[in-house]
């Protein structure tokens, strides 16, 4: 059987009896293979050879990031996660891939790494989660003991999110409501009632709703939720032709990819003449709902999954007291209580 050996890179020099003498390496600039071609030997030695190109340099950045790629601590993480991580990944070889280890324990590196995260600048979002990536890889070579220190703990961020006024109104929850598809509405009801992230509620399958409950485990912490489905969500599961294991799907019956829905959801909101809002802005929004209908901190946890901390940081933060139906459904309970 012939062996396919790609990118063997041949020389050919003259000898001084005029004949022409071929020399073979493993690639252009790799080492020479001293075996004769066809043989057994001359694979093996080309095949070494490839072994050792992959496989960094033990003493550069780049072997730490093998070694990260191949824990448990990334390979446990959504695999969506894990795809955004790849992206940041690759920028941090092409940058520090052959920074030598020794290097990390020099306190200037962090201002290297500043300087190389202050190049994204200018969209502070991937500025942010280039530095989280390259943070996570450190602190997993200090645990491992590969490294002493963290020169990127506690970096701080560039982009500060600011969704005061992110709230979804009635009026702009019946405008997508009004032009969305069945597939796209079910999304929209499903989150208005259950405060759940897209990923979790994409990958909610019909096994989880057992009238009138609905229960998962949410893959960010891994925190159990069961709530009660609000009558106007019941109604519309109970209608709603199952098409496959998973609740929501796209038109064709298929469950939906993160990006499908992403760009549907879009045209959705586009059509409605919706800006500013995302989706996850719904999640906050169903705090607040619960919130104006007198729900207090542990039960609007108790249905989002939210833990206590995170509904009052929601609400002191971002809305409460900036919702003036928050402040009328307070005043109306005062009111129920005292005449004076």
């Amino acid at each position: 059987m012939r062996v396919v050996l790609k990118g063997v890179h041949k020389v050919k020099v003259p000898l001084a009896n005029g004949e022409m003498k071929t020399y073979y390496y493993a690639y252009r600039g790799g080492p020479q293979i001293m075996a004769i071609p066809g043989t057994p030997d001359f694979v093996r030695q080309y095949q070494d050879a490839h072994a050792n190109l992959r496989k960094p340099n033990a003493r550069s950045f780049m072997s730490i990031i093998t070694q990260y790629k191949a824990a448990p601590e990334f390979n446990r993480i959504a695999a969506s996660t894990r795809r955004d991580y790849l992206r940041y990944i690759k920028l941090i070889e092409e940058e520090f891939g052959d920074l030598p280890i020794a290097a990390l324990a020099d306190r200037r590196i962090r201002g290297d790494f500043k300087s190389w995260r202050d190049k994204y600048a200018n969209t502070p979002r991937k500025a942010d989660l280039a530095w989280t990536v390259l943070a996570r890889i450190l602190s997993f070579a200090k645990d491992r003991g590969i490294v002493s220190t963290n020169p990127c703990e506690r970096g701080g961020r560039l982009y500060v999110a600011d969704r005061k006024e992110k709230v979804w109104t009635e009026q702009d929850i019946a405008a997508v409501l009004a032009v969305a598809s069945s597939e796209i509405q079910l999304a929209l009801i499903l989150a208005l009632w259950s405060g759940q992230r897209q990923g979790d509620m994409l990958r909610l399958p019909w096994s989880a709703y057992e009238s009138p409950y609905i229960r998962l485990r949410q893959s960010k912490g891994g925190r159990r939720v069961a709530m009660p489905a609000g009558g106007p969500l019941r109604a519309l599961l109970d209608t709603t032709e199952r098409r496959g294991p998973l609740i929501l799907t796209n038109t064709l019956g298929r469950p939906w990819t993160s990006d499908g829905f992403r760009t549907s959801w879009a045209k959705a909101c586009e059509r409605a003449g919706i800006s500013g809002l995302t989706f996850h802005d719904l999640r906050g929004t169903a705090v607040v709902r619960l919130a104006i209908a007198g729900a207090s901190v542990p039960q609007i946890a108790a249905v989002t999954g939210h833990s206590l901390k995170d509904v009052e940081a929601i609400l002191d933060a971002h809305y409460l007291g900036r919702d003036i139906q928050l402040a009328e459904a307070a005043v109306l309970k005062l009111e129920a209580r005292t005449k004076l």
